[in-house]
């Protein structure tokens, strides 16, 4: 889909990156993604106090917050989990605002994006179930008894390779679909504010879609601590 405008792309362009600019929109706007999370944690620690200013309050509630509910489904020993878990969340989230805003992308937008998440959440699950159960892990892949290891096995992998699909395909299909619907509504009747309704559905789409891929990925977490059943 060709955008009429993207700000950081006529930057690259300016500076003799043309093919670059063009070729990797979503890479680009990952890193402003990038760079807005790394300003947002800055203005959150730079000035730590034990009564919070407004900043460090928002950050601390939105951690403590989002930590208990994991906790809850993983236990106390999912805890160190966090870290990775709320940095899915927040680059999904922040990722999709970009895209309400005009001149910018969504990096989510783009499949590429999308699968490397995915990637990394289900490379890492298996981390998880190793590092619980060492090469017991194996278990979670047979079934209960020896004799259903033909049926079982071919299932598990092919439920695993499909979490990779449904995480990457689910959140690229959203994100992409609502750039083409604002795409659309801003040729059309842009000059009379008709896609501003979308861009405020936008907002809660973008929230939704981050919980989702944040929530299912605690959920897959939490299944590789779990002892084979």
């Amino acid at each position: 889909m060709e955008h009429p405008y993207l700000f950081f792309v006529k930057l690259f362009e300016m500076i003799g990156l043309d093919h670059f600019a063009h070729g990797y929109i979503h890479v680009i706007y990952m890193w402003v993604v990038m760079a807005i999370l790394i300003l947002f944690g800055w203005l959150a620690g730079r000035n730590t106090q034990l009564v919070p200013q407004p900043v460090q309050n928002v950050f601390e509630v939105f951690i403590s917050g989002f930590e208990e509910f994991m906790v809850e489904i993983t236990g106390e020993e999912g805890r160190w989990l966090f870290p990775l878990a709320a940095s899915l969340f927040m680059f999904i989230f922040i990722g999709n605002l970009v895209g309400l805003i005009p001149g910018f992308f969504p990096p989510t937008g783009n499949l590429n994006t999308t699968g490397a998440l995915a990637l990394v959440t289900v490379v890492f699950t298996h981390v998880i179930g190793i590092k619980y159960h060492g090469a017991n892990y194996y278990k979670h892949f047979i079934g209960p008894v020896w004799w259903l290891i033909p049926l079982f096995l071919p299932i598990e992998i092919i439920g695993h390779v499909a979490r990779v699909l449904s995480l990457s395909f689910r959140l690229f299909g959203n994100m992409m679909g609502h750039e083409l619907v604002l795409t659309i509504l801003f040729f059309l009747a842009g000059a009379f504010f008709a896609p501003l309704p979308i861009m405020a559905m936008g907002i809660f789409v973008a929230l939704v879609q981050a919980f989702v891929f944040f929530l299912l990925s605690v959920m897959y977490f939490a299944g590789a601590m779990e002892h084979a059943h």
